[in-house]
């Protein structure tokens, strides 16, 4: 039904239960049209879902990315249909009947779990339990670190999640939590479906934890409440505004598939359709009587008044961003819009003209913190941070200032050992809009944040991985911290850029790619050892985005090509110099980002990947992706399996990584 066709009804009052029925019986009869999906939750916190939009929530569905909306995290995106019906009923242009009809379906704005839209109302990609709340830490954070930047009149906002049991189970909740507390996330309010139901049956059979007090142990205020009671859920919503110091927790007790007859209270409604049965059942017991996907017109226009209330603020909202002076407005509309390409573009250049001057012999963690030193100055967008590890990921440049509970102004961020809650809220960051996340940890444990890592991808969110301690090159801390599969893993990744620079100049041009790549993440890949100089030329172009460039060219009859990375450009050239020697022509092709190269023409692709000439690729890691570059029957110098405790310099020549291993195996194959 057209809000045109709504307003000319004749006005009558809906009541609560009335409209929470309405998300109810949109959620059944889209499961059912789908033969597919999740009821049961929409179901169940209706009631609470309906408190929170129609009395509390800050939005404006006619323009729906407003700066300063309060934020819905639907962290229990498996009860997705909860979400679409609202943004329906609320009046969101794109949330169509026909979209909620096409629920699952090919091409459909309502997949199966949320996608990222702001434009529709979906703040983030859920399903993945534990994602959801934590996204939701890092827009809580956003806000206030870009309030303390801008002031609250153009910045005071809060952010809403609604969560599950199962997002409380999975241990990345206990990191970011943990965070917002201790940080006094004050403006961030979780609704806890306690539904007491889990897919393999009550919850009791898994999960026993006092969560109120574990919550508390974190710094968190707390509620319990009836929550299909509207008064009790209001009142906690609005007792826990109140308090901006605590992220409040309100455990919401529920019924999981409220109205239906038989499967209340049931695992049976969490992840299937009820049936056809069983929903005429539960319209019976909800007195509802409408038709499938229909709306009495009293329900849908209390609905869309509910989707009117913000627009006073907005437009007040609207006139202070205009009376602020030209500096702040320009300095916001810039966060906001996170194209920093020109400030980078020159400060990129300036640096590598110092570099080849000075032509230092430095790790690649260094020359990224280098690097830093440069671009934090310049662009206040920038917030940094780390696992634990800011002496040896290096992403910490001087006065950037702590983030804290009692100063949110600073731009480094402390994330203690938390390292998947750390890469999911960089996600909420960048989210939000108006920073430009990154963080570090060493690359081996990329394996604790591989599932956020993902989603930045599937979001296509600029979030920059800053991975230090590549390979075997990190020496005596042995196999356990020694990556030899990351890399492939990580490449394997879609819309993922993987970067691991050979020198300073590489990794300079790295972190312009990387700020510059509004639509992914991007992971640099860096290392604990020196490395030399290799960019040695004059011009200003940034070869990196190339992918994959000739480094050095072959002298007389061109033999074989050598493809390295990182630290095994040094060993290629060496082996290069070697082969040359003997007058065999040979080429080196450094290749620090491989996705890069991949998005090059054809042209350019079969130039570098010549056939008839032997073809070797050196890393430290495994061979897994790089028959795509030299082909089955190609030379691959690096790790077949993992690593050992030693000096690195005995490691590479232990596991036959060097240049004369690498001229020995070219000569072999001549």
């Amino acid at each position: 039904m057209t809000v045109k066709a709504v307003m000319n009804q004749t006005p009558q009052t809906a009541t609560h239960n009335e409209m929470a029925n309405a998300i109810r019986a949109l959620a059944m009869d889209a499961v059912q049209k789908a033969n597919s999906g999740h009821p049961g939750m929409p179901m169940g916190m209706a009631d609470v879902a309906t408190v929170l939009f129609t009395k509390f929530m800050k939005f404006d569905p006619s323009m729906p990315t407003w700066p300063d909306r309060d934020r819905f995290i639907l962290s229990a995106g498996h009860g997705s249909m909860l979400l679409y019906a609202i943004l329906h009923l609320t009046g969101y242009e794109k949330m169509t009947p026909e979209q909620l009809k096409n629920f699952r379906q090919l091409h459909s704005i309502t997949p199966g779990h949320p996608e990222v839209m702001p434009e529709a109302g979906i703040e983030t990609t859920t399903g993945p339990l534990g994602q959801g709340i934590s996204n939701a830490v890092g827009f809580a954070l956003a806000e206030r670190m870009l309030a303390a930047r801008f002031g609250g009149d153009l910045v005071n906002h809060t952010t809403y999640v609604i969560a599950s049991d199962g997002d409380l189970m999975e241990g990345i909740s206990h990191e970011s939590c943990s965070l917002a507390g201790h940080l006094g996330l004050g403006r961030l309010i979780v609704l806890y479906d306690d539904n007491s139901i889990s897919i393999d049956g009550p919850t009791s059979l898994s999960f026993t934890d006092d969560t109120k007090k574990r919550f508390e142990a974190y710094g968190w205020e707390t509620f319990d409440i009836d929550g299909h009671n509207p008064e009790q859920i209001a009142k906690a919503i609005a007792a826990a505004q109140v308090n901006k110091n605590k992220p409040s927790l309100i455990c919401c007790k529920t019924k999981i598939g409220f109205g239906a007859p038989t499967k209340q209270g049931s695992s049976s409604s969490h992840g299937s359709p009820l049936g056809e049965e069983e929903i005429a059942g539960a319209r019976k017991n909800l007195n509802w009587t409408a038709p499938p996907f229909d709306i009495p017109p009293h329900i849908m226009s209390a609905w869309r008044e509910a989707g009117l209330h913000s627009q006073r603020d907005r437009k007040n909202w609207q006139a202070r961003l205009d009376q602020s002076d030209a500096a702040k407005r320009e300095a916001f509309d810039r966060a906001l819009r996170g194209d920093v390409s020109k400030q980078t573009d020159a400060i990129i250049r300036s640096f590598k003209t110092k570099m080849k001057q000075e032509a230092p012999k430095i790790a690649t963690r260094q020359a990224s913190g280098k690097v830093l030193e440069a671009l934090v100055p310049a662009l206040p967008e920038l917030i940094g941070g780390s696992a634990d590890l800011t002496g040896s990921n290096l992403t910490l440049v001087k006065d950037m200032g702590k983030v804290t509970k009692d100063d949110y102004s600073g731009r480094y961020v402390y994330y203690g050992v938390r390292e998947h809650g750390m890469a999911a809220i960089m996600n909420g960051m960048a989210l939000h809009r108006g920073l430009i996340p990154y963080s570090g940890t060493f690359l081996t444990f990329t394996d604790y944040c591989r599932p956020s890592i993902r989603l930045s991808a599937l979001m296509k969110q600029r979030v920059v991985y800053v991975m230090t301690h590549d390979s075997i090159g990190l020496g005596e801390d042995g196999p356990t911290h020694q990556p030899v599969e990351h890399l492939s893993a990580l490449r394997a990744i879609p819309n993922m850029l993987v970067m691991r620079p050979a020198d300073v100049v590489e990794t300079a041009e790295c972190w312009q790619i990387a700020l510059e790549h509004t639509t992914g993440p991007s992971i640099l890949v860096l290392t604990r050892q020196g490395l030399p100089l290799v960019r040695r030329e004059s011009g200003e172009e940034n070869k990196t985005k190339l992918g994959a460039y000739i480094l050095a060219e072959a002298e007389g009859e061109h033999v074989a090509t050598l493809w390295a990375t990182g630290s095994e450009i040094e060993i290629a050239l060496k082996a290069r110099d070697l082969l040359q020697a003997e007058k065999i022509g040979t080429r080196v092709i450094t290749a620090p980002c491989l996705e890069l190269f991949n998005q090059q023409d054809e042209k350019y692709k079969k130039s570098l990947q010549e056939p008839g000439k032997i073809k070797v690729a050196i890393e430290a890691a495994i061979r897994w992706g790089w028959d795509k570059y030299i082909g089955p029957d190609g030379i691959f110098i690096g790790m077949k399996g993992f690593g050992e405790s030693a000096p690195y310099q005995e490691l590479y020549k232990h596991f036959g990584i060097t240049a004369e291993d690498t001229v020995a195996a070219v000569k072999k194959r001549l």
